[in-house]
């Protein structure tokens, strides 16, 4: 399936931005020159949050296991184009499924292990898919999700659904990652061989379709082909200043642009090592930082703070080889990136961006002060202005006033920051209205994300809000409107307003602004029960305060005052 206009095809390909190689070809090259070497690794303490214990692959192992999927998934009927939604927490099962399906050509939708009836209800309508990988049970902290039942369930009501695959404990109906890496047999290869070569598959089919909340009510589908995956490999790997066979320590989920950029594009572009990490887990993390010779990760701007605030957590880990480490999804502190830049020689890459492809990146290599680098972003692909990152040379971005829709070119004005290039999505899927509004009469991806220019020559990006009613929780992006529809089915509730309230480690964390006339009986629990056990929506998306008003605040024509509520919530929880 190609949803990338040709002319943009060609555009892109005549400058040698994008090529004819699909992530497939890079599994095969690397499985021939490097089989026995590790490819993938399992978290240490796999066993709490999965079944089974740790594992460890080769690219050989692996490719034997990916055999053994495709024929599975060949003897489904499953074809060419055919949509298979992954809810899988990160572990080695989730190589081996992505990749058979890069082999057959079918398109992988992953979807986050926090997602519930809610979401995947309508990520189900909108793909039609056709399958769905999942665990037996999925395991979060003390809470343990019957995934099977609960896929049973979704299946009784969606008939394209025709196919459920379940890896997880010893039944007849599970598949064992022990049973995969038995392969398969030498005729099973030739008609795995035979179906990959039927397919067809360019660089240019769409892999992936990752989601997003955005400030709709529903999750968007974000199509990405191999090569869109392929042009933002670079941004890691030039910024982390990455060799051929470096070992990636994944603490993202492997679902979207977070994870997916580190944790698979580049691992297949370097023909690397991931380590993974699930769910996130700070002594987990510092060990396998300390024991798994780890050449870059990826960490949350709260943690890196934490660790430099108690120095001895990072007692034993080589900064010789972990000299650069990537973050972002909220403001870096400036004595954060100095700090481990003059204490331990590691530079912080500070990264901005989303599934819909726009991103920037800070590195040392074009940002070399550290507390420029916490704050501002290079003006990719505005002239006058020369950046080494690759990717950065391939992108353009204007900054747009809202009101207007003149484009700012000088600092102390506020706009939207707006991408054109090979990294950006072409369309929402299965959503052309939503398409139809994320882009601008020039062609530029609308981001929602409010930036200023600063610089002495006015030569980056200074991040300074959103336009868009989002909540980022943990790197999760929450659409406001989608939790407040169903805030206002909760018993007692008259009118209700969500905004973000800040937060050290998470970023932002949900408060619930709700009127009523029963302040007894409506509580955060009420609420929280009602919204998961009726409404069925993912655990990361309910209230962690709630603030009652006697009536919400707004403008004359009737719009809620969200700043007016968000300053009321942080003096009230954070002050």
């Amino acid at each position: 399936m190609v949803v990338v206009a040709q002319e943009k095809i060609d555009r892109y390909t005549n400058q040698g931005w994008w090529g004819q190689h699909t992530l497939w070809d890079l599994f095969v090259d690397h499985c021939q020159q490097r089989p026995q070497a590790t490819a993938v690794v399992d978290a240490a303490n796999r066993s709490d949050f999965a079944y089974e214990h740790k594992q460890s692959l080769t690219w050989l192992s692996l490719s034997q296991a990916v055999n053994a999927l495709s024929w599975h998934l060949l003897q489904r009927g499953l074809n060419r184009d055919d949509v298979v939604v992954a809810q899988m927490p990160n572990c080695v099962e989730q190589f081996v499924v992505y990749l058979a399906c890069a082999k057959l050509g079918l398109i992988v939708s992953p979807v986050p292990i926090q997602f519930r009836e809610n979401e995947l209800h309508t990520i189900l309508k909108i793909t039609q898919a056709k399958a769905v990988v999942t665990f037996a049970s999925l395991r979060q902290k003390e809470r343990q999700l019957d995934s099977q039942g609960m896929w049973l369930a979704l299946q009784s009501e969606h008939t394209h659904l025709k196919n459920m695959i379940v890896w997880g404990d010893q039944q007849d109906q599970h598949i064992q990652i022990k049973d995969m890496l038995k392969g398969v047999s030498d005729q099973q290869l030739q008609a795995i061989d035979l179906a990959h070569k039927n397919a067809n598959i360019t660089a240019n089919d769409v892999f992936t379709i990752c989601w997003t909340s955005g400030t709709e009510a529903q999750p968007k589908g974000v199509p990405r082909s191999h090569n869109e995956w392929l042009v933002v490999a670079p941004s890691i790997i030039e910024a982390g200043n990455l060799k051929p066979f470096a070992r990636l320590l994944n603490p993202f989920p492997l679902i979207n642009m977070a994870g997916f950029s580190t944790g698979f594009a580049a691992w297949l572009v370097l023909g690397g090592t991931v380590i993974q990490h699930q769910p996130f887990q700070l002594d987990v993390f510092l060990h396998q930082l300390r024991t798994e010779q780890i050449d870059y990760t990826v960490c949350a701007p709260a943690i890196l703070n934490t660790l430099l605030q108690n120095e001895h957590l990072l007692e034993g880990i080589d900064f010789q080889r972990l000299s650069r480490i990537g973050s972002g999804s909220a403001p870096l502190s400036d004595w954060m990136v100095r700090g481990f830049e003059e204490k331990y020689g590691v530079r912080i890459v500070n990264y901005f961006g989303s599934n819909e492809g726009a991103a920037l990146t800070a590195s040392d290599i074009d940002v070399p002060d550290p507390q420029w680098r916490a704050a501002y972003f290079p003006r990719a692909g505005v002239e006058g202005f020369d950046w080494k990152i690759s990717t950065t040379k391939k992108i353009k971005t204007r900054l747009v006033d809202l009101l207007t829709e003149e484009e700012i070119v000088e600092s102390g004005k506020t706009g939207e920051l707006r991408f054109e290039g090979p990294t950006i999505f072409s369309g929402y899927f299965g959503a052309p209205e939503m398409t139809a509004t994320a882009f601008d009469d020039q062609g530029f991806y609308k981001t929602g994300d409010l930036f200023q220019i600063a610089g002495p020559k006015h030569q980056y990006y200074q991040f300074v809000g959103r336009s868009k009613d989002l909540i980022i929780r943990g790197g999760m992006k929450i659409s406001s409107e989608e939790v407040e529809n169903l805030l206002l089915a909760c018993p007692g509730v008259k009118e209700a307003a969500v905004v973000a309230v800040p937060d050290q480690i998470m970023g932002e964390k949900i408060c619930a602004c709700i009127a009523t006339d029963d302040e007894q009986n409506v509580s955060l629990k009420s609420i929280n029960d009602h919204l998961k056990n009726q409404k069925h929506i993912a655990i990361f998306k309910l209230p962690e305060y709630l603030m009652f008003v006697t009536t919400l605040p707004r403008n004359p024509v009737g719009k809620i005052l969200k700043r007016d509520l968000r300053e009321q919530a942080r003096l009230k929880f954070i002050s």
